[in-house]
């Protein structure tokens, strides 16, 4: 995923992003709920966001979050993303530069969260 987002970054003339395990955890953990809770929305069923998730789990920096379920790769899910005008706007942000990525597996997905962050 993170080769496929600096691929396209590129394209753009941004800078890559480079992995960030801390946002990876939340992201995993969001994809995750999202499944075990069966819903699919950037703000939980407790009414936490993705900036609220972050702020929880000591991170400041959290910048912008897209989420997605169903596709069954990393190429398919990007190919949806970059065809959403504000998926795009988030993968494209020349200011980001961190991202987690989270894939949690189950019926009906994946559930796949990227966290960027600044």
């Amino acid at each position: 995923m993170l080769a496929l987002v600096n691929a396209q970054r590129a394209t753009a003339g941004c800078g890559p992003v480079a992995a960030d395990d801390r946002l990876a955890a939340v992201a995993r953990a969001h994809s995750a709920d999202m499944r075990d809770r069966r819903y699919f929305a950037h703000t939980n069923p407790d009414g936490l966001d993705p900036f609220a998730r972050a702020r929880a789990a000591g991170i400041t920096y959290a910048r912008a979050e897209n989420i997605a379920y169903g596709q069954p790769d990393a190429a398919a899910v990007m190919a949806a993303w970059m065809a959403s005008p504000g998926h795009r706007a988030n993968i494209l942000n020349c200011e980001l530069r961190t991202l987690g990525v989270g894939v949690a597996q189950g019926a009906g997905g994946p559930w796949w969260t990227q966290l960027f962050g600044g």
